[in-house]
């Protein structure tokens, strides 16, 4: 007879090693370390206040919001149909259209001339955005039209500044475009006009349908594009216009860059002008968009330059202008971002506590109970990068939620021009702030790991993610060293943080050290993922080969 042995089976429950089980353990072990809890509080209030003493310190010379002058005399740039802010004050020559109708034109010239400093638009005083004008009879400065100098023909919702608009136009270095809105922008055929090489041009509405052409003869059109505006009234104004960004350049140097700008004035020359469809009227009205024109084409007061005005001769229509209509782009606004000065303060503490929620395990040597209780190294580690991830997560969603909106109001109140931000983009700059201090901080448990040495990971990280931004954003490194050195450190995921955006039809040195990333936020936060993952893999490979 053969004795059967029963294996002995305890009857205690088998210790769970699963991932939420010890996620519950991580977060407990947070939770009762007091000086940690103390460190997260710290954190989630730096944030606000070096945001808000900085909004607070702040004064400008801008009053309220778009439209409102300061005593001054400064004023906020208007907002176009998008929600941003935006340059409206083309010279435009109109006639009413009701309803669907083209309108062809050729241009034969388009010209320009610096002005002296004082004797236009300069900054954001002045009619239309622009500075006061000088003492008229100032002799301009002959420079040739800007770049981006534009004339065309213009459909535009109405005169007021931001109203929406589509137009096809020539430029004085890209060639046609058309362009919508302040930031659609298409190219068309390239090349300068010239009186040899004139352009005609085509605009024709549908609904809110509108499509440009363009043609070096009259004859062979080229389609240019199509854009919609939805909403758009059945009467529009249409007509032609010039317009003219200033004369800029732009200095970098050690903490900083300025720009160094004159305005400017430029002239188009059309004629073989025909419209066809709901015109009202024979009667050409003109105006500069944003300041009170007269009938005819007569200036205000002031420098005619300035002012603008337009001539009509045996059907050849002159135009000048000193306006733009474009995107508003400057170094003296302040974007939303500006408001989270903070987040270097809250990110350093962040990085601490990542660093010692794993080192201090190390130190200890409680790392081989975290392990004894879970032989898979890995998922210990995922539980620690899932709390601490967590807990910065909602400390910087909190700190970035009440920061924003209260640095913006205060910013206002000091006079200071903000850029108008839409919901979304506001949406992401809070919440991604919130996840780039998350995965900094999962990076420090990595690397925390990696080094098993508190003070060596905590500064080895906060010089891989800070130090590269101060020496982009401090001009301490040429632009193109600047660039890269944020397309490839884990500094690039400062960029989810940007709300200004850098438009290809309007110059201006979009780099660092003007505010400008190199690569859009979230392709600039995925770089910051992509080290932490790096870093998270070799940590658990040290994990599962080094002796606890």
């Amino acid at each position: 007879m053969t004795d059967t042995i029963t294996p002995y089976r305890s009857t205690v429950p088998a210790a769970r090693d699963g991932l939420p089980a010890l996620v519950r353990a991580e977060w407990t072990k947070f939770r009762t370390v007091r000086g940690w809890v103390v460190a997260a509080v710290v954190a989630l209030l730096l944030m606000p206040l070096f945001g808000l003493l900085g909004a607070a310190g702040s004064h400008g010379e801008v009053g309220g919001g778009p439209g409102g002058e300061s005593r001054a005399g400064h004023r906020a740039p208007p907002t176009g149909p998008g929600g941003e802010a935006v340059n409206d004050g083309p010279y435009f020559v109109h006639r009413p259209l009701a309803g669907d109708g083209t309108v062809t034109v050729r241009v034969t010239s388009l010209t320009g001339v610096v002005l002296p400093l004082g004797n236009g638009p300069g900054g954001l005083g002045g009619p239309a955005g622009g500075g006061p004008a000088g003492p008229a009879g100032v002799p301009p400065t002959e420079g040739g039209a800007q770049p981006w100098a534009k004339a065309g023909i213009l459909l535009k919702e109405s005169a007021e500044p931001g109203s929406a608009y589509a137009a096809v136009m020539v430029t004085a270095a890209p060639g046609v475009r058309l362009q919508h809105n302040f930031t659609g922008d298409t190219a068309g055929p390239p090349g300068a006009v010239t009186a040899d090489a004139p352009r005609w041009l085509r605009l024709t509405r549908a609904g809110d349908l509108l499509t440009g052409y363009a043609s070096p003869d009259g004859e062979a059109w080229t389609t240019v594009g199509t854009v919609r505006l939805p909403g758009l009234p059945s009467s529009v104004l249409a007509g032609l216009f010039v317009a003219t960004p200033g004369d800029e350049t732009f200095e970098q140097h050690l903490g900083g860059f300025e720009s160094i700008g004159e305005p400017a004035a430029a002239t188009a020359t059309f004629d073989e002008l025909d419209t066809q469809g709901g015109f009202a009227g024979s009667d050409w009205s003109g105006q500069r968009i944003g300041a009170t024109g007269r009938p005819g084409g007569a200036p205000g007061t002031g420098d005619p330059l300035v002012e603008g005005g337009f001539d009509v001769s045996r059907g050849t229509f002159t135009l000048t202008g000193s306006g733009d209509i474009a995107p508003f782009v400057t170094e003296g606004a302040a974007a939303v971002e500006r408001t989270l000065v903070g987040t270097f303060a809250t990110l350093t503490v962040a990085v601490v506590l990542g660093v010692l929620f794993i080192a201090t395990e190390y130190r200890r040597g409680l790392i081989r109970v975290s392990v004894a209780a879970s032989p898979r190294r890995g998922r210990v580690l995922a539980a620690k990068a899932t709390v601490i991830g967590a807990i910065t997560f909602v400390l910087g969603l909190v700190a970035a939620a009440v920061t924003v909106p209260l640095g913006r109001r205060l910013l206002r109140d000091n006079g200071n021009l903000v850029l108008p931000t839409d919901g979304l983009t506001e949406l992401r700059v809070v919440v991604g702030t919130a996840a780039l201090l998350a995965v900094a901080a999962v990076l420090a448990v990595a690397v925390g790991t990696i080094l098993r040495r508190g003070a060596g990971a905590a500064a080895g990280v906060i010089v891989l993610t800070v130090l590269p931004y101060v020496l982009a954003v401090a001009a301490v490194l040429p632009a193109g060293a600047a660039q890269w050195l944020l397309r490839i450190t884990p500094a690039a995921g400062f960029a989810i943080q940007q709300s200004v955006v850098a438009y290809p039809q309007v110059g201006h040195p979009y780099t660092p050290v003007a505010g400008y990333f190199p690569l859009a936020p979230w392709a600039g936060f995925a770089v910051l993922c992509g080290w932490t993952v790096l870093a998270l893999g070799l940590a658990t490979y040290l994990l599962r080969r080094r002796d606890a």
